[in-house]
């Protein structure tokens, strides 16, 4: 597949060093564009929506927010514990605005599964399908998001 100009301004800013210290892909060979079509066969498996998705993410993280940043017991099975530091992140894709820096983790009290997302990870599942490259920092795989959240 060949890659337009932006798409390959978008691989590099997804690059480590560049938005973040790891950055986006991971150990992933795949273009970001494999990556999403991968994940949304993924999500059509599995009748789920990037913003069923995304939506669920953020009401975890903002149940934590009224908790006033102290972890809480969400739907009596769901710890979650939200670290707000200072600072913001860009999109990769080069959508206007910044995300805060923080760092929700869910632990699903039933299973003992935990996943840990930052702000920009929802809107990257929202606004771009984007999960982020396997074996990257905050990769989250929709299989086991769907199968542990909802």
């Amino acid at each position: 597949m060949k890659h337009t100009p932006n798409d390959k301004k978008i691989m590099a800013k997804m690059q480590a060093g560049v938005i973040t210290y790891s950055g986006f892909l991971g150990k992933d060979t795949r273009d970001f564009n494999q990556i999403i079509a991968d994940d949304e066969m993924v999500l059509d498996e599995l009748g789920k929506t990037a913003e069923e998705i995304a939506n669920r993410l953020e009401y975890f993280q903002q149940k934590s927010f009224d908790a006033f940043e102290a972890s809480t017991l969400v739907d009596k099975i769901y710890e979650v514990d939200t670290e707000v530091v200072r600072g913001y992140l860009p999109c990769p894709f080069m959508h206007q605005g910044v995300y805060r820096k923080s760092y929700t983790t869910i632990t699903n009290t039933k299973s003992g599964k935990s996943f840990t997302y930052s702000a920009l990870n929802i809107h990257l599942i929202r606004a771009h399908h984007f999960f982020e490259g396997k074996k990257s920092h905050f990769r989250l795989e929709p299989r086991e998001l769907v199968a542990e959240l909802f």
